[in-house]
């Protein structure tokens, strides 16, 4: 039984994780052979300010990407 987890900025519409969900468990099915019923996508919503690199937040640094 598969487990995906998807660790990604805050921010992103229902319809936007929908899509991101489908598209991960067709991969997965896809490469292990497995029935999507096996499947399970947790997406990880963390908002920029609480993740950064280089020292600095992504908030700052990534600022014009949504």
């Amino acid at each position: 039984m598969p487990v995906v987890k998807i660790d990604m900025w805050s921010g992103r519409s229902a319809e936007d994780k929908e899509k991101i969900i489908k598209k991960v468990t067709e991969a997965i099915v896809e490469t292990c052979g497995c029935p999507k019923e096996a499947v399970t996508v947790v997406i990880d919503e963390i908002p920029k300010e609480n993740w950064g690199s280089a020292g600095e937040q992504h908030s700052k640094q990534f600022k014009n990407i949504p």
